[in-house]
């Protein structure tokens, strides 16, 4: 049968799937044909979901209506709620929307706002992929290693110089991924005065809010709550990444654009499913299992992620130290002419040949905005069993429990 022979979208036709998917994809294609594979290259919560939110999502696993496009009135209490706890910051239920995982939220919003992104570099794979199917314009700002990759306030304050009165859209996401780098309180408040001086909008992407290693967590929110947008959702804190439920919290200045957004969500998604948003309401709502659960996934991320930054700083392999969620972002640079002598040349000829070798899934810095030759990779620690790890009373339970993801970056430096 002959194949339609139809015009694309020539954007979408060019463009890869999202890194992180695909790298999940190829992981699961090798270990189904017997290769031994360490999945250190999709960063999914290797936590259980909490017990109790389980039980309440099989508790309305028969609730099948409909529900209010922007989210049952319950969840929106129960996240304004949370943020309440957390930062301190006093919100309405109406300025709430919950969407089937932030990042479709995200995507709402790019396409909501006529604004151009400005992005730290290195950022999350998908931030700037939307942009170009939505065909925004995009700025990476760069970072350095050597502050922890962390963006300056001085960086944005040179960038929206050039235009003072472009719109524009700034994504902070902290505790960081890729890196496992966190901001300052003093960090936030120099990013904060720039952005009220320029107006831009920022999205506050704080879905490892939970995971900060010292529970030390500032939101730019608490310094810029007119301009700030706060994202959060349960793929991360509560280990439900499949059930596809985020949320966003606006501030009454920039009610406007959640109108708009849910004109966009009752013509795309319609509403997220009823279950997930029954049971969202109980990890939402907190409370003493939760608060547990919660500190056991900080114990084992801490532990897991500081053992394989001290072997690679050990090993002479640049990697800045972590603060929160389960990622390190080493630069490999001090190997670049041994790596070169056999055919690697970038990071994703490092990762290519690294998933061959040793089985070691993770991926390259250029999926995260950095330059294409700089040897850069983003390693997500979950492949070990986090219910052990939940379970664990001592660091040598911790050992056991994660012993899996440390022999795979013990592998790579050997």
């Amino acid at each position: 049968m002959e194949p339609f022979q139809l015009t694309l979208n020539p954007i979408l036709v060019s463009m890869p799937r999202a890194a992180t998917l695909e790298i999940n994809e190829e992981s699961k294609r090798l270990i189904a044909s017997g290769k031994n594979v360490y999945k250190l290259g999709f960063g999914q919560s290797p936590f259980p979901v909490p017990q109790n939110v389980v039980e309440s999502l099989q508790k309305h696993a028969h609730e099948k209506a409909y529900l209010p496009v922007q989210g049952l009135a319950e969840l929106r209490e129960a996240t304004v709620n949370y943020h309440k706890r957390k930062i301190g910051i006093e919100y309405h239920p109406d300025n709430v929307i919950v969407g089937p995982g932030s990042k479709e939220l995200m995507f709402d919003l790019q396409m909501t706002l006529q604004a151009e992104l400005i992005l730290p570099s290195p950022s999350w794979v998908s931030y700037y992929p939307q942009a170009r199917i939505l065909q925004r314009e995009a700025t990476w700002l760069d970072c350095k290693l050597e502050d922890d990759w962390k963006l300056h306030a001085e960086t944005i304050e040179r960038h929206c110089a050039t235009n003072p009165t472009k719109q524009r859209l700034l994504i902070l996401n902290y505790p960081n991924n890729p890196t496992g780098t966190c901001m300052t309180a003093d960090d936030l408040k120099a990013i904060a005065e720039v952005c009220r001086k320029y107006k831009v909008v920022v999205l506050a992407d704080e879905i490892y809010m939970d995971l900060h290693h010292d529970s030390k967590y500032f939101s730019i929110a608490q310094f810029y709550p007119e301009g700030t947008i706060l994202s959060t959702g349960l793929s991360k804190w509560a280990g439900a990444g499949g059930w596809r439920l985020g949320t966003f919290v606006f501030p009454e200045s920039l009610k406007g654009v959640l109108k708009v957004m849910l004109t966009v969500a009752s013509e795309s998604f319609s509403c997220v499913a009823g279950p997930i948003q029954y049971a969202a309401i109980t990890a939402y709502n907190g409370g003493a299992e939760i608060d547990s659960y919660v500190a056991g996934c900080i114990r084992a991320s801490k532990y897991v992620t500081n053992q394989c930054h001290k072997r690679f700083v050990e090993a002479g392999i640049a990697c800045a130290a972590p603060k929160g969620g389960f990622y390190l972002f080493p630069d490999f640079g001090a190997y670049r002419a041994n790596l070169e002598k056999r055919g690697v040349v970038d990071s994703k000829t490092f990762c290519q040949a690294l998933l061959q070798e040793t089985g070691v899934a993770i991926l390259p810095g250029v999926a995260f905005g950095r330059p294409a030759a700089e040897l850069t990779t983003r390693i997500a620690l979950v492949d070990f069993d986090g219910k052990k790890a939940l379970e664990a009373t001592a660091d040598a339970d911790l050992q056991a429990a994660t012993q899996r993801t440390i022999t795979a970056i013990e592998t790579v430096i050997a």
